[in-house]
């Protein structure tokens, strides 16, 4: 963890077009991957709280804190509007401790013409165009629909663990600042996956919100077999939508945007994905903890509700929620006539 990042490293805390950052020829960082893969991550948030972060604040934004600080990060690419405020604060924060910070905002409008001119000016603070950026787009393409074929594989076949799909949408969200390497490891990835044999899915369940602090929540869910076969946010930071200019794939991105947005991707894919139910994470002290009932006021799939507040294996109670779910699913589908098994022969 102390190894300092490079001075053509920039962080980022959100997905943003990270295609400009590429342009512009730097490496953008995702420090909230950075933060959770630390073997001491739950060290992380204690440090930040040392600093004097209070202990009812999101442990990512903690945790994001103390990697700046660690790994001497320089410059840092903040998101005001179209994240949370807590990660706003975090900005201002260090950006009065000496970071360099690069503004980019998600126009609340998503209206095209707004979204192009919030590239252009993001292109003109990192010192380059959006036409370079738009090259930048076309080669990242194909690594997008590498991705794209894994998490098929995940819900059409079961050949990609619901773990695979997580990690392989989740780092799209920077390639780990080196796409090439990136592509030809997601490459053999999906080789290898395309020889294992089809597996039948038990449930079939999807993860909306963000992607969780917890770090076995897919081996919990696998051992109760049960199959995430949709990860919302972490499909989101992939761009799963063939496009053909960064304008139009900047303003399909659900994330930065309000919930009834995200629920029409999200019933799409549901049905999409024959899913039995929804887990909705909800990372403790976050704005999204209010967007539970309007998801199940509006989703027509059994939800269950779990939040987790620092890194760290899931607890004992909330695994017994979880198996208690899926239980309760199993004697829903039971009383059923199989549907899904007939749509699909």
């Amino acid at each position: 963890m102390k190894e300092r990042f490079a001075p053509d490293v920039i962080g980022i805390t959100s997905t943003v077009p990270i295609e400009v950052i590429y342009a512009a020829g730097l490496r953008p960082v995702d420090l909230n991957n950075v933060f959770i893969t630390q073997s001491q991550a739950t060290r992380l948030v204690e440090e930040a709280e040392g600093q004097g972060f209070p202990l009812n604040m999101c442990a990512w934004v903690k945790g994001i804190y103390a990697v700046v600080k660690e790994k001497g990060l320089k410059h840092l690419v903040g998101v005001t509007e179209g994240d949370c405020s807590p990660t706003h604060a975090l900005i201002s924060l260090l950006k009065s401790e000496g970071t360099e910070i690069v503004e980019f905002r998600y126009p609340a409008s998503r209206r095209p013409e707004d979204v192009e001119q919030e590239l252009k000016r993001f292109a003109r603070r990192l010192g380059t165009k959006v036409s370079a950026a738009e090259k930048v787009k076309r080669s990242l393409d194909e690594v997008r629909r590498i991705v794209r074929a894994i998490d098929d594989l995940t819900w059409q076949t079961g050949q990609v663990t619901s773990q695979e799909n997580h990690y392989w949408c989740i780092n799209t969200s920077d390639f780990w600042g080196d796409p090439e390497t990136f592509e030809t490891r997601a490459r053999a990835l999906l080789n290898q996956a395309r020889k294992r044999p089809p597996r039948n899915s038990g449930l079939r369940l999807g993860l909306v919100g963000i992607p969780p602090i917890v770090t076995n929540l897919y081996q919990v869910a696998q051992s109760l077999d049960i199959d995430i076969v949709f990860n919302e946010f972490q499909r989101q930071f992939s761009m799963p939508y063939e496009t053909t200019t960064l304008t139009e794939q900047y303003s399909l991105y659900t994330y930065p945007y309000d919930v009834s947005y995200r629920l029409q991707d999200i019933k799409k894919e549901a049905k999409r994905r024959w899913l039995d139910g929804i887990i909705h994470y909800v990372q403790s002290f976050c704005h999204r903890q209010l967007e539970d009932k309007i998801l199940r006021r509006n989703l027509a799939l059994p939800v269950l509700t779990l939040e987790f507040d620092r890194p760290g294996e899931m607890d004992a109670r909330s695994r017994t929620r979880l198996e208690a779910f899926g239980e309760m699913l199993r004697q829903k589908k039971s009383k059923k006539p199989q549907l899904r098994e007939a749509a699909l022969k």
